[in-house]
């Protein structure tokens, strides 16, 4: 199968080895940095570089391809994935973007190839586990969806690092959160809802952000009393980004912030990703709760380092492309990440990064 995988930042490279690895996939990796294509292609990997600002240049490089997977900043998505469509490929990627996954849905319909965004970790494998465990129950009544990317050992104020993209961190924490409350859906505020908890002996933060659920409200919508996404964080952060979003308004100059973030917030490849998932409801009779709970751990390999969001965010789009080349998922149109089977998911060669985490018997 012949893959464009647009971006070659820190989750691209970790896509192009996987799938180059497996050796069921023609890789041909495109960006605007030579220096991140020379790592790749001194591993054997195709590479083309080229400018993705330049609609013309990067149709050249798709022609030919069965699919595309773009690793791309969310202000790209809806560029590639109407490329993508021009040019007769498959379409995945990692927006959590609200505004671009809707116009991707609006460019999927009546097309003969399959359009399938949001495939990282949130949106993307927490969706997929909500929506597993909510098929269980008889009659569905809250289901509550909590992911947190953090450093291993935060020193800063914040208790941050630069784990992901700045650009999407920010986007997250300053647009409409989509939810379910009481039957009916709402827009919620970001960095509103909070709430705490323990997990193993650690004290977290919760919060809304946009775009971690995904399609859920859609699907979902008429058959749950509460659904809602939140962002994981250690106490103290919330109330911070409030003061630099709100009181200092650089919600209304976020290129400023994403500056100041990248000069003053060190990135870490020592993290831990937490995804935890409730659902309560009736089954036979009963109201009961199930719980999915995970942590994974960064790879501290010397010899091939990966963080744990560069490990669970590539795990979860060559997942999903694995199993769409298996046939298990939908062939053609809008593909929903709840069309995934989690079962398929995590018996999956690359979803099996999140069966061997450590698994969290208890939350407080």
């Amino acid at each position: 199968m012949k893959i464009a995988l647009l971006g070659a930042g820190h989750i691209g490279q970790t896509i192009a080895r996987l799938l180059h690895g497996c050796g069921d996939y023609a890789v041909t990796v495109i960006d605007k940095n030579p220096r991140y294509l020379a790592a790749l292609a001194a591993e054997g990997i195709a590479t083309a570089e080229v400018d993705s600002a330049d609609p013309a240049a990067l149709a050249a490089q798709l022609r030919g391809k069965d699919a595309v997977l773009n690793a791309l900043p969310y202000q790209l998505a809806i560029t590639a994935a109407t490329l993508a469509r021009e040019c007769g490929c498959h379409y995945f990627d990692l927006t959590e973007d609200v505004a671009a996954t809707k116009a991707i849905k609006e460019l999927a319909q009546g097309a003969r190839t399959a359009f399938m965004p949001q495939c990282g970790l949130a949106p993307g494998f927490i969706g997929i586990v909500a929506h597993h465990l909510a098929r269980q129950f008889d009659e569905v009544r809250d289901v509550q969806m909590r992911v947190g990317a953090l450093p291993a050992f935060p020193t800063n104020q914040l208790k941050y690092n630069l784990t992901w993209s700045v650009d999407g961190l920010v986007n997250e924490y300053c647009h409409p959160c989509e939810a379910i409350h009481g039957g009916e859906f709402i827009s919620a505020l970001p960095l509103e809802g909070l709430e705490h908890f323990s997990l193993d002996g650690t004290e977290y933060e919760a919060f809304n952000t946009s775009g971690g659920l995904g399609t859920l409200c859609e699907t979902w919508a008429g058959k749950v009393r509460n659904l809602d996404y939140k962002t994981v964080r250690y106490p103290g952060h919330r109330n911070l980004m409030k003061f630099l979003l709100d009181d200092l308004a650089l919600a209304g100059d976020q290129e400023l912030l994403k500056d100041i973030m990248r000069k003053s917030m060190p990135a870490t490849m020592q993290d831990v990703v937490l995804v935890f998932v409730t659902v309560s409801g009736m089954k036979n009779g009963v109201l009961l709760q199930e719980v999915f709970a995970r942590k994974i751990f960064a790879d501290r390999d010397a010899a091939a380092p990966l963080s744990a969001i560069q490990i669970t965010t590539a795990a979860g789009i060559c997942a999903a492309l694995d199993l769409f080349r298996e046939g298990k998922l939908p062939q053609s149109g809008f593909v929903r990440q709840e069309e995934v089977a989690l079962p398929d998911f995590l018996a999956n060669r690359f979803g099996m990064a999140y069966q061997q985490s450590r698994q969290v018997e208890s939350i407080a």
